[in-house]
């Protein structure tokens, strides 16, 4: 199902106190991140490249949120990024995701990345599929990379599934 009135433009530091609501979500339901808390604003701007960082709205709602973030300060891994995409509860199961990653990965062919990755839960089924029909593929799996410090499976060792998906060249 799609959603008809979905609108998606660049974030702006505006969006800030809706992104934030959005990732608090994603955090606090344990299957998303294992951060613990959100960041500032200037946290996130300061750790996320300009380009490509978007926001779906509904009306003037925002409903979800891509950005990505450097994987190395080192010049041969100035085209890889990591992501995240979260979709508001409520939104979720609409085509929002899709409609976001499928502007964030043609948003980062324009900037210049030729690889965008990330890590998801194994039981993060919906995300693992959302993925692998924009493209992405499963590069590894990582056993017990790190405990989950809140959510229904705090203070547990968790896996995680190595995502990518590269720029046709």
């Amino acid at each position: 199902m799609t959603t008809p009135s979905l609108t998606i433009r660049p974030m702006t530091a505006a969006d800030w106190s809706q992104v934030e609501r959005i990732f608090a979500q994603g955090i606090e339901a344990g299957s998303a991140t294992f951060e613990s808390a959100t960041p500032t604003w200037e946290a996130f701007d300061r750790t996320r490249v300009a380009k490509p960082r978007l926001v779906a709205l509904e009306g003037d709602l925002v409903v979800g949120w891509a950005a990505g973030s450097p994987v190395s300060s080192r010049t041969a891994y100035r085209g890889v990024i990591e992501h995240s995409i979260y979709v508001a509860g409520g939104a979720q199961g609409r085509g929002v995701g899709g409609a976001l990653l499928d502007a964030f990965v043609a948003s980062a062919d324009d900037a210049g990345f030729w690889t965008i990755q990330s890590s998801v839960f194994p039981e993060n089924a919906a995300s693992l599929a959302l993925h692998e029909r924009a493209g992405f593929r499963v590069v590894g799996h990582r056993e017990a990379i790190a405990q989950s410090t809140i959510g229904p499976l705090a203070g547990q060792w968790r896996d995680t599934i190595l995502i990518e998906r590269r720029r046709p060249r």
